[in-house]
Protein backbone atom coordinates (compact mmCIF):
# COMPACT_ATOMS: atom_id res chain seq x y z
CA UNK A 1 0.00 0.00 0.00
CA UNK A 2 1.09 3.47 -0.81
CA UNK A 3 0.01 6.59 0.55
CA UNK A 4 0.02 10.13 -0.55
CA UNK A 5 -1.31 13.75 -1.45
CA UNK A 6 -4.03 13.29 -4.18
CA UNK A 7 -3.39 15.19 -6.92
CA UNK A 8 -5.56 16.42 -9.90
CA UNK A 9 -5.29 12.56 -11.67
CA UNK A 10 -7.35 11.15 -8.81
CA UNK A 11 -10.00 13.20 -9.32
CA UNK A 12 -12.54 10.12 -10.81
CA UNK A 13 -12.04 7.68 -8.00
CA UNK A 14 -11.59 10.05 -5.15
CA UNK A 15 -14.85 10.94 -6.34
CA UNK A 16 -16.05 7.63 -6.60
CA UNK A 17 -14.53 7.02 -2.98
CA UNK A 18 -16.79 10.35 -1.25
CA UNK A 19 -19.78 9.22 -3.06
CA UNK A 20 -19.77 6.09 -0.84
CA UNK A 21 -18.67 7.89 2.10
CA UNK A 22 -21.81 10.07 1.52
CA UNK A 23 -23.80 7.10 1.02
CA UNK A 24 -22.38 5.48 4.14
CA UNK A 25 -23.59 8.57 5.88
CA UNK A 26 -26.89 8.78 4.49
CA UNK A 27 -26.08 12.15 2.97
CA UNK A 28 -27.01 13.81 -0.18
CA UNK A 29 -24.48 14.28 -2.83
CA UNK A 30 -23.94 16.05 -6.65
CA UNK A 31 -21.59 16.99 -8.82
CA UNK A 32 -21.52 20.90 -6.92
CA UNK A 33 -20.58 19.05 -3.70
CA UNK A 34 -17.53 16.86 -5.49
CA UNK A 35 -16.58 20.15 -7.39
CA UNK A 36 -16.56 22.29 -4.32
CA UNK A 37 -14.75 19.67 -2.07
CA UNK A 38 -12.20 18.57 -4.82
CA UNK A 39 -11.26 22.49 -5.36
CA UNK A 40 -10.43 22.77 -1.58
CA UNK A 41 -8.15 19.90 -1.87
CA UNK A 42 -6.24 21.49 -4.85
CA UNK A 43 -6.45 24.99 -3.76
CA UNK A 44 -3.05 26.21 -1.58
CA UNK A 45 -4.83 29.08 0.08
CA UNK A 46 -7.21 26.66 1.86
CA UNK A 47 -5.58 24.74 4.57
CA UNK A 48 -7.92 21.35 3.93
CA UNK A 49 -5.90 18.42 2.72
CA UNK A 50 -7.05 15.29 1.43
CA UNK A 51 -4.35 11.86 1.21
CA UNK A 52 -5.45 8.69 -0.55
CA UNK A 53 -4.31 5.27 -0.02
CA UNK A 54 -3.65 2.90 -3.03
CA UNK A 55 -3.64 -0.81 -3.30
CA UNK A 56 -0.49 -2.37 -4.69
CA UNK A 57 -2.34 -2.24 -8.22
CA UNK A 58 -2.16 1.37 -7.64
CA UNK A 59 -6.08 1.61 -7.62
CA UNK A 60 -7.01 4.26 -4.61
CA UNK A 61 -9.27 2.46 -1.62
CA UNK A 62 -9.41 5.09 0.51
CA UNK A 63 -8.64 9.41 1.62
CA UNK A 64 -8.80 11.27 4.47
CA UNK A 65 -9.59 14.94 4.22
CA UNK A 66 -8.50 17.25 7.45
CA UNK A 67 -7.56 20.53 7.92
CA UNK A 68 -5.99 23.29 10.40
CA UNK A 69 -7.84 24.80 12.67
CA UNK A 70 -7.22 26.91 15.75
CA UNK A 71 -7.32 25.88 19.25
CA UNK A 72 -7.64 29.27 21.22
CA UNK A 73 -7.47 27.48 24.49
CA UNK A 74 -4.06 26.45 23.78
CA UNK A 75 -2.97 28.86 21.46
CA UNK A 76 -1.80 26.84 18.83
CA UNK A 77 -2.85 25.40 15.82
CA UNK A 78 -4.17 21.90 15.69
CA UNK A 79 -5.61 19.08 13.28
CA UNK A 80 -9.02 18.42 12.47
CA UNK A 81 -9.77 15.24 10.38
CA UNK A 82 -13.08 15.84 8.93
CA UNK A 83 -13.18 12.54 6.20
CA UNK A 84 -12.21 9.52 6.13
CA UNK A 85 -13.10 6.41 4.19
CA UNK A 86 -12.07 3.34 2.81
CA UNK A 87 -13.29 1.08 -0.03
CA UNK A 88 -15.25 -1.97 1.75
CA UNK A 89 -13.40 -4.65 -0.17
CA UNK A 90 -10.22 -2.97 1.72
CA UNK A 91 -11.27 -2.98 5.20
CA UNK A 92 -9.15 -4.74 7.51
CA UNK A 93 -6.26 -4.66 5.44
CA UNK A 94 -4.44 -1.90 7.09
CA UNK A 95 -5.23 0.83 4.86
CA UNK A 96 -6.88 3.33 8.05
CA UNK A 97 -3.83 2.52 9.77
CA UNK A 98 -1.47 3.59 6.76
CA UNK A 99 -3.64 6.95 6.58
CA UNK A 100 -3.34 7.74 9.96
CA UNK A 101 0.00 6.77 10.01
CA UNK A 102 1.09 9.82 7.33
CA UNK A 103 -1.57 12.16 9.44
CA UNK A 104 0.85 11.77 12.11
CA UNK A 105 3.66 12.39 10.04
CA UNK A 106 2.11 15.46 8.93
CA UNK A 107 0.73 16.59 12.41
CA UNK A 108 4.28 16.75 13.64
CA UNK A 109 5.22 18.57 10.34
CA UNK A 110 3.28 21.76 10.82
CA UNK A 111 3.47 21.23 14.68
CA UNK A 112 -0.03 20.56 15.38
CA UNK A 113 -0.02 19.02 19.08
CA UNK A 114 -2.99 16.95 18.05
CA UNK A 115 -5.46 15.80 15.57
CA UNK A 116 -8.97 15.86 16.55
CA UNK A 117 -12.23 13.78 14.78
CA UNK A 118 -15.53 12.93 15.65
CA UNK A 119 -17.39 9.82 14.15
CA UNK A 120 -21.06 8.29 14.68
CA UNK A 121 -21.87 6.92 17.78
CA UNK A 122 -22.98 3.56 15.99
CA UNK A 123 -20.00 3.55 13.72
CA UNK A 124 -18.14 0.43 15.76
CA UNK A 125 -16.31 -0.94 13.03
CA UNK A 126 -14.25 2.43 12.91
CA UNK A 127 -14.61 2.92 16.69
CA UNK A 128 -12.84 -0.11 17.33
CA UNK A 129 -10.00 1.18 15.20
CA UNK A 130 -9.76 4.30 16.73
CA UNK A 131 -9.83 2.82 19.93
CA UNK A 132 -6.84 1.38 19.35
CA UNK A 133 -4.79 4.24 17.85
CA UNK A 134 -6.13 7.04 20.25
CA UNK A 135 -8.04 8.10 22.97
CA UNK A 136 -11.35 9.67 23.11
CA UNK A 137 -12.05 12.49 24.59
CA UNK A 138 -15.35 13.71 27.50
CA UNK A 139 -17.09 16.36 24.94
CA UNK A 140 -20.10 16.02 23.64
CA UNK A 141 -21.01 17.10 19.63
CA UNK A 142 -23.78 19.61 18.60
CA UNK A 143 -24.85 21.27 15.70
CA UNK A 144 -26.91 24.40 15.24
CA UNK A 145 -29.02 24.53 12.65
CA UNK A 146 -29.26 27.71 10.60
CA UNK A 147 -32.10 27.75 8.04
Amino acid sequence: MKVEELNHSDKEEWAKLYRGYAEFYEMEINQDILDTVWSWILTPDIKFYAIGVSSNDGVLIGFMHFREMPSPLRGKLVGFLDDLFVHPNFRGSGAVQSLFKELKSIAKKNNWPYVRWITATDNSRARKVYDQISDPIDFVTYQLQID
